[in-house]
């Protein structure tokens, strides 16, 4: 359709007929994650909030932790692969301690991370942490530099982290090249299997020569291609076209072990309707993503639980082939795209095809 673009992707049913095989990347070599990780993480819905005076309830700490991580045995999810509770940027103390170590906020951890980490696991939970390779976080906590990487990675295994999601502010291209190797390296020699996320490709403008996925693979369990996402269509829509755009490229570094990662699912915050989350939620299963949910799990609406626990949705993100879904034609009828896209369908609009084929953008 000439001068007309939307992204129409598979009916999910003939998803094993019409994928076909690509090639692929050497894996890291650390057994874990060989099906896209389930979780959730605060950052969506909770941002950096600290002020527990005012917000006991929502602010990030021990408290919401251990209240997620609840909700997370108790309502149906970990039996369905929701494993993870993963903190974002913020939970640690302004400086170091004493012996140069990460520590927790103890007004907001007053537990510490170790026995936060154990409530998880008795919840038969994973846990996961965040870190920055750089000079500071990008909320401006303490980052993990070049010379702390052995000791971080010693930390965290100590505290019984189960994942680290490595992020990548305050650093430069020369910086990251040489950190993720090395704490990838690092978390391995702990002895402790801890999955790593890290960031590096997003810094980098997600496609090559700047980014190697083969080197990746070896490096990552998974990894932030592109930009963050942000609590509206427009957003999601702009990361699922560039999915599209550079699927050549995406497609073949995606697998067992190391996975492509579009951003945490926004499904139950305040931005997206009921039909816009249903189709973040089909794409992302599509995708062999990472299913990370970033919403409040103590009032999720049933609309949203329903989506998010949708038995065939999970049973195509957790296929154990682990091939991510391409794009077959673009059309142009439905749903409104966003104002920034509508000239390419002038008079059109996108359509959402149902729970079982969604169309993207």
């Amino acid at each position: 359709m000439p001068g007309r673009r939307a992204v129409a992707w598979l009916t999910l049913p003939l998803l094993p007929v019409l994928l076909g095989l690509a090639p692929r990347a050497s894996p890291l070599d650390n057994g874990l994650l060989r099906t896209p990780p389930m979780g959730w993480e605060p950052w969506g819905r909770f941002k950096c909030n600290t002020d527990c005076a005012k917000d006991p309830e929502n602010c990030i700490s021990e408290h919401l932790i251990r209240a997620t991580a609840d909700r997370l045995a108790a309502d149906g999810w970990r039996k369905l692969g929701y494993e993870y509770v993963t903190l974002d940027d913020c939970w640690a103390a302004g400086k170091r301690d004493a012996h140069g170590r990460l520590q927790a906020d103890p007004q907001r951890f007053p537990s510490g991370m170790k026995a936060l980490a154990g409530y998880v696991h008795s919840k038969g939970l994973k846990f996961g942490i965040y870190s920055d390779l750089g000079n500071a976080t990008c909320a401006g906590y303490p980052g993990t530099t070049l010379e702390t990487v052995e000791m971080d990675a010693n930390t965290f295994a100590e505290w019984e982290v189960d994942m680290l999601k490595l992020d990548g502010c305050f650093s430069d291209s020369s910086f990251k090249a040489i950190g993720y190797p090395k704490m990838s390296r690092a978390l391995n020699q702990t002895g402790r299997p801890i999955a790593l996320s890290c960031s590096w490709p997003a810094y980098e403008g997600g496609l090559p020569p700047k980014v190697n996925y083969t080197l990746l693979g070896q490096i990552c369990n998974f990894w932030r291609n592109y930009a963050d996402i942000e609590d509206t269509w427009d957003s999601l829509f702009h990361i699922i076209e560039w999915y599209g755009d550079h699927q050549d490229i995406l497609q073949p570094a995606s697998g067992p072990g190391r996975w492509n990662d579009p951003d945490m699912l926004i499904i139950s915050d305040l931005g997206l309707s009921h039909e816009q989350s249903k189709v973040q939620a089909a794409l992302w299963a599509v995708l062999a993503a990472p299913f990370f949910i970033s919403c409040n799990l103590r009032n999720i609406s049933e609309e949203a639980k329903d989506t998010l626990q949708n038995p065939l949705l999970i049973y195509i993100n957790q296929d154990p082939r682990g091939i991510q879904g391409r794009l077959l034609a673009r059309v142009c009828v439905g749903e409104p795209l966003p104002q920034s896209r509508a000239a390419l369908c002038p008079g059109k609009r996108l359509l959402s095809l149902g729970a079982g084929a969604m169309v993207g953008l």
